[in-house]
């Protein structure tokens, strides 16, 4: 049996600039998932680098008020949005508050890895 907390994660550093920490991905943990399961914050008033994945994405937004952008668009998201975001799309998401640190779960499917990842310079 697998059990993971949270506060044992440690934080790895992002491309994006958000604090992730890892739960659970299926090399590092050496368990059978065709995906990998995250922890990220965006601090107040903070935005995340926009990057695009090879991969499908889901953020589920535990904590706090964004705005993500997808592409071309852009949408205010809250506490108990999930956002689908599909391969190939270049994405960013910006805490839209100065006070609450935006906190989120991220699946990515399948798996992330780095050489998948691609950050885009402002």
């Amino acid at each position: 049996m697998l059990i993971k907390h949270l506060d044992d994660c440690k934080p790895i550093p992002a491309g994006d600039r958000a604090v992730l920490k890892e739960i659970l991905h299926p090399k590092n943990d050496k368990v059978n998932l065709g995906f990998s399961f995250s922890y990220a914050k965006v601090l107040p008033g903070e935005t995340s680098m926009p990057h695009v994945l090879e991969q499908t994405e889901v953020y589920y937004i535990l904590k706090g008020t964004g705005r993500m952008t997808i592409g071309i668009e852009s949408e205010d998201v809250k506490e108990k949005d999930a956002i689908y975001i599909p391969p190939q799309m270049n994405q960013y998401i910006r805490n839209t508050s100065e006070k609450e640190t935006l906190e989120f779960l991220c699946i990515v499917c399948p798996e992330w890895s780095a050489g998948k990842e691609k950050i885009i310079p402002w």
